[in-house]
């Protein structure tokens, strides 16, 4: 499994709005092959800073099947315009102790 993290700087003002057209964007990335879960959490101390946790099964999942599908095109209309800076994605493997 891998897990996907994404620090988000939503611009100041559009956070509602933001909120709810993740609300929307959330079926869409539910829908995709190797999804597993996600989780949008709101930072308490910088307003406007969010951070996305998605679970995929591979990391395929999400850079190929995920990322250069058609409903890829609909995740970024409604989201992409809401970010200052474009957020970097980085994905990671649980260490097993």
């Amino acid at each position: 499994m891998i897990l996907e993290a994404v620090m988000l700087h939503v611009r100041d003002g559009l956070e509602e709005e933001y909120e709810e057209a993740f609300r929307k964007a959330s079926g869409i990335i539910s829908s995709m092959r190797g999804y597993v879960s996600h989780e949008l959490q709101r930072c308490l101390e910088v307003k406007g800073k969010y951070l996305l946790l998605v679970r995929w099964e591979t990391l395929e999942d999400h850079t190929i099947g995920f990322r250069e599908s058609a409903e890829y095109q609909e995740w970024k209309q409604l989201l992409h315009h809401f970010y200052a800076p474009f957020p970097t994605v980085e994905h990671f493997s649980k260490v097993e102790l």
